[in-house]
């Protein structure tokens, strides 16, 4: 199962190794990565792999909730299915 990451906020030190832990230390695997600074906003997308992790997807989402809030970024995360279909024509 695949799902994409987004991540915005106020640019600082840091923000891809914390996200990057954070997917690490649940067996999240970061299939690609895409990131920039736009006018001192940093914006990243990825796509991971959450087969290995044992934890459910909402547990996921609400750790990186957390992790969000303590970096005073937004994350968020949806199962590349939903995302598929939203961006449907």
């Amino acid at each position: 199962m695949r799902a994409v990451c987004t991540v915005v906020g106020k640019d600082k030190p840091g923000i891809i190794a914390e996200v990057s832990s954070a997917f690490a230390e649940r067996s999240v695997n970061i299939l690609d990565i895409s990131q920039t600074i736009m006018q001192g906003f940093f914006t990243m997308i990825t796509l991971v792999d959450l087969a290995g992790m044992a934890i459910s997807l909402e547990q996921l989402r609400s750790d990186l909730g957390e992790l969000g809030n303590s970096i005073e970024v937004e994350i968020s995360l949806q199962h590349e299915d939903v995302y598929t279909a939203m961006h449907r024509v």
